[in-house]
């Protein structure tokens, strides 16, 4: 039947053509679709050559011409005929009754042994017109403003149908379909057939899934839909859909009341919402799931939160009046956010007597940004479970119509959801379609038909539903529900309401809606609408009414009165509670990184072994064999084995580690190798699964595009590329579990600012806004050697800039007590050397709190001849280089390489820098044979190394101080460190602003040059003047 799937407008032409040849007496152009008497069936009116259609005649296959469907259909119709008549078991039993339906031997009534074979085939052509275009005819729009022409495809004249034909039999045969032709009815009149398509098509709900190519999936929503009789409700059901109604209107109406000026970001005009969502709930948990992590923006939220999730109202009626949490001894205060930004879980209890965990994930004002952080959420959820199906945890994402067709993270967040390392098995995506975009109206906010059409490109099926029926939309969320379950992919549903206020309360929509907000001031609520309909129906009373709003206005009002006395808790804002974890007002213990000598051993020879058949490429087999050197010897460990020494001692610890971006098996600049291909076969060969004896396999995974569904305990892949929907996934799946080290790695630094979203409004803020603690790492490649503005800087300055730390106040800084890196809201590094980023990493894990960790990676450092560790720098052996008073762990402050005492008043000028430049700076010294200068690296920019600077400003007490760097000066770390270096100065006596000097590129608009030889002039300036015998002069 794959001829039958021909384009619609080529069937339109070739129907049209064969009319007009003489195929109809009775066919003319349609003029105008009326509606009939029947509610279900919109007749058409004709203009016949005749008052009556003449009998059809049978027409032999031999006379079918090409105009017919196209040019290969007779030809296949004779060959089935042919087959059929030397053997009727040869075809499709419903082909069999086809042609001996044509030929005169079944056994039915006489009017259908005329019927033509065209006649017959333009008929399925209308079941399948319906089931394309149906949605085009539905009932829609709750305020009947959206004026659609009826497709043409549905008007039965355009396959040479009258009126007169209405009551005629037609065979539609047996099909192996599903749906009404798949029920033992093979004969059936013309406005039967086409009242059952109306029922199915276009009522309250509009479906489209015909763009959806596999056959099982859509054969399983014809089911759905074409059921003989829609699903009805009994009156037990009709009076829990009610009260959910009802709970959903009266709460908006009463927070109105009390608050007339607040802004809510109300539901009014989708209030049914609510009972939709509980419903899909219900039947989610009825089907196996345990957990819904739900991301949403203001719209319907607070009623999201009061009726669906179960905050406590009363929290959420003094946080209108301004509640504040009660100082707690322990928990960090942060700066809170406005009530429609938090988020909160719960226990919920089903109406199948079961329990489901909802969690609400707290985001910004960025309409779609939280998407990926749920599907992150849900992720982790699934690995720490291991929900292997990915049945017992499930996102849903509730979108607005403007922002869902507008907004690029939410194609990237769906493009993400078939990938194998990305999969939550299906998330639903709920939109709440107000018809206008803030003051926007459709037709100015999108290109396509429907705010929904951008989730055909992943073979989603949309349910548009009408917001004001209440039923229908029960029954659409239901059936994503039952989707989502059944075929593990995304649903769409997208509730077609209205907003009665503006974009918020306060708003003015009349300035540019006048003739929406007229409809809208006398239309009926959706709980009007309802109330009426049962009562007409007979199923609830006017008594049963009164008492549904009585008992929850008394409740409200019992709520707001406990709102008065209710202290929020600042742990009541947590959507989960990592027991144990200590908050920024609590002081955590240093813990020293180094690992056993033999465990690092051991884990070096696990991590470099191939396996025997294996054939790497030649390049490939050369970097590991120099890697199993570097463990026998203990020296000249690079960059990339010190992170893959990271990764799987961390992994021998049981830690799960997950690392993603672009490019990051191989590594941007061909340095990780995580993954080894055979150049022969094909396969691929990932040591790090391989890390200790009998290794669960699950235990690291790595993924080049390959659909792999285990669930690892280390992921190591590249996606596609994206960075605002990755790096939100990866935040996401973060916050899940903090046993669990997730980096996202940018190809090159400053692609970062593609997810410039996500690192303010999520990973620099969050805590403070929500008190949710992350210990996300972003590895950001940056340095400066001559490849051009966009792959030189990964923009340190815009992290800088972002942390909250005090320039002007100088924390606690004994290790015993200091907390400064738990008062501050990230990390920034820029590391120089393999061991120390070896203990960067596992410090992330190592603590007894989480941080966001900024890493600006290096790129040339990465083969750089000096830029090597040895083992002994790894491990926890006192007297190794790397072991230090409290023990070997991440240095924030690297001083100088040359064998300096505690005092060395004949040094002339002190060098702080950080990055690659210190190898630049250090050879130009060796050079310049300029022993009086000390060049000391600041590992860690933020925050600011307060004890360990002041340390080196003791140790040169005659020295000029200059801060040394590759960016120019409105960028790099100049305008951070500087006022945290003078308040570290002046609290030693040391002066002020004129006493640091400044050495790098002048301010530019530019990250660097474009030309290779200008960088090349550029970057031995700096060195040379910072070594130069004169002093510096800066800045006059």
């Amino acid at each position: 039947m794959a001829w039958f799937r021909a384009g619609s407008g080529i069937v339109k032409h070739a129907i049209r053509r064969t009319l007009s040849q003489g195929g109809s007496s009775y066919y003319a152009t349609r003029t105008r679709v009326l509606p009939s008497q029947s509610r279900y069936f919109h007749s058409t009116v004709f203009k016949s050559k005749a008052q009556t259609a003449p009998v059809p005649r049978p027409v032999p296959l031999s006379r079918l011409t090409d105009s017919f469907l196209d040019g290969t259909s007779s030809v296949y119709l004779e060959e089935l005929q042919r087959a059929w008549e030397a053997d009727p078991n040869s075809v499709d039993e419903s082909w069999d009754n086809f042609f001996r339906n044509f030929v005169g031997q079944a056994t039915t009534s006489p009017g259908i042994s005329g019927q033509t074979i065209q006649e017959s085939m333009r008929l399925l052509l209308l079941v399948r017109a319906y089931q394309v275009n149906g949605h085009m005819k539905a009932k829609l729009d709750p305020l009947g403003l959206e004026q659609r022409a009826t497709p043409e495809e549905l008007d039965p004249a355009l396959y040479g149908f009258s009126e007169a034909d209405l009551d005629r039999e037609f065979f539609l045969g047996v099909w192996r379909m599903s749906g009404f032709l798949s029920e033992n009815r093979p004969v059936q009149t013309l406005r039967s057939i086409l009242t059952r398509l109306e029922q199915a098509y276009c009522g309250s709900i509009g479906y489209e899934y015909m763009h959806i190519a596999d056959r099982e999936k859509c054969n399983w929503l014809r089911d759905k839909i074409e059921t003989p009789t829609p699903t009805q409700l009994n009156r037990e059901r009709r009076e829990v859909i009610l009260d959910r109604l009802a709970w959903s209107t009266l709460f908006e109406n009463f927070l109105a009341t009390k608050w007339t000026s607040a802004k809510r970001f109300g539901t009014e005009g989708g209030e049914t919402i609510i009972p939709g969502m509980k419903e899909m709930i219900d039947r989610a948990a009825d089907l196996g799931v345990e957990s819904i992590v739900i991301g949403m923006a203001h719209r319907a939220r607070l009623n999201v939160l009061g009726n669906v999730v179960r905050k406590p109202l009363r929290q959420i009626f003094s946080e209108f009046s301004g509640g504040q949490p009660e100082d707690e001894v322990g928990l960090y205060t942060g700066t809170g956010d406005v009530k429609y930004h938090l988020g909160t879980s719960y226990d919920r209890p089903t109406r199948g007597a079961k329990r489901i965990h909802l969690s609400l994930v707290a985001n910004p004002s960025h309409l779609e940004a939280v998407d990926p952080v749920v599907v992150g959420k849900t992720r982790a959820k699934q690995y720490f479970s291991n929900d292997v199906d990915r049945t017992k945890h499930m996102a849903i994402l509730i979108h607005g119509d403007g922002s869902f067709a507008g907004q690029g993270v939410v194609y990237e967040t769906l493009h993400l959801s078939a990938l194998p390392n990305y999969t939550t098995g299906g998330t639903i995506h709920l939109v709440f379609n107000n018809q206008v975009a803030f003051t926007t109206d459709p037709s100015a906010g999108r290109s396509s038909q429907y705010c929904t059409d951008v989730a055909k490109a992943l073979d989603a099926p949309i349910f548009h539903v009408n917001g004001d029926d209440v039923e229908a939309v029960v029954h659409a969320f239901e059936l994503a529900a039952e989707w989502r379950q059944t075929f593990h992919s995304d649903v769409v549903v997208d509730l077609v309401c209205y907003r009665r206020f503006g974009h918020n309360e306060i708003d003015e929509p009349s300035f540019t809606q006048p003739k929406m907000y007229k409809v809208i001031r006398s239309h009926p609520s959706t709980l009007e609408i309802y109330e009426k309909k049962l009562l007409e129906l007979g199923e609830v009373t006017q008594e049963d009414v009164d008492k549904i709003h009585k008992k929850i206005t008394s409740i409200l009002n019992e709520e707001f009165l406990a709102s008065k006395e209710y202290v929020p808790k600042r742990r009541d804002w947590l959507s989960a509670y990592w027991s144990g974890f200590k908050s920024p007002e609590q002081l955590s213990r240093i813990r020293n990184t180094g690992v056993k000598p033999e465990i690092l051993k051991n884990v070096g020879k696990a991590i470099t072994v191939l396996p025997e058949n294996f054939t790497p490429h030649r390049a490939v087999r050369k970097i590991y064999e120099q890697r199993a050197q570097m463990v026998e010897t203990g020296e000249g460990i690079d960059w990339g084995f010190a992170e893959a020494l990271a990764f799987a001692t961390l992994l021998v610890e049981g830690n799960h580690v997950r690392l993603s971006g672009q490019d990051v098996e191989r590594g941007t600049f061909s340095h990780r190798h995580s993954v080894v291909h055979d150049q022969e076969t094909g396969e691929i060969y990932c040591p790090l699964d391989h890390v200790i004896m009998n290794q669960n396999e699950e235990m690291f995974t790595v993924s080049n595009r390959i659909a792999l569904l285990s669930f690892p305990q280390s992921s190591c892949f590249v996606i596609s590329l994206s960075e605002f929907g990755v790096l939100g996934f990866e935040l996401g799946y973060s916050m899940e579990n903090p046993n669990s080290l997730v980096i996202w790695e940018a190809q090159f630094g400053d692609f970062a600012n593609g997810a410039q979203v996500i690192f303010d409004n999520f990973i620099s803020s969050g805590e403070a806004k929500w008190l949710r603690q992350t210990g996300l790492v972003v590895l950001l490649p940056h340095g400066y050697d001559g490849q051009g503005p966009e792959h030189s800087s990964g923009r340190v300055e815009r992290y800088l800039q972002m942390a909250d730390d005090n320039p002007y106040i100088i924390p606690e800084m004994d290790p015993t007590l200091r907390k400064q890196i738990q008062e501050c809201n990230w990390q920034i590094v820029n590391v120089t050397t393999p061991a120390n980023f070896f203990h960067v990493l596992r410090r992330q894990i190592h603590r007894e709190f989480r941080k966001p960790l900024i890493v600006m990676s290096p790129k040339n450092l990465l083969r750089h001849k000096d830029c090597k560790s040895n083992l002994s720098e790894f491990d926890d052996v006192q007297g190794h280089p790397g072991f230090d008073k409290q023990g070997t762990r991440f240095k924030r402050l690297i001083k100088d390489q040359n064998d300096h005492s505690d005092l060395e008043e004949g040094i002339r000028r002190l060098v702080l820098c950080s990055g690659k430049v210190y190898y630049e700076l250090d050879d130009e010294r060796r050079k310049a044979d300029a022993k009086d200068v000390a060049i000391c690296r600041v590992e860690q920019l933020c925050p600011f190394p307060y004890d360990l600077v002041q340390r080196e400003l003791k140790r040169y007490p005659n020295a000029e101080i200059v801060w040394c760097q590759e960016e120019p000066m409105n960028m790099g770390g100049y305008t951070y460190i500087l006022p945290r270096l003078i308040s570290a100065m002046k609290a030693l006596g040391r002066g002020g602003y004129e006493d640091v000097k400044y050495i790098g590129r002048a301010p530019s608009a530019a990250t660097a040059t474009g030309f290779y030889k200008v960088h090349l002039k550029e970057q031995a300036e700096i060195v040379q003047k910072a070594i130069q015998p004169e002093p510096i002069t800066f800045p006059y």
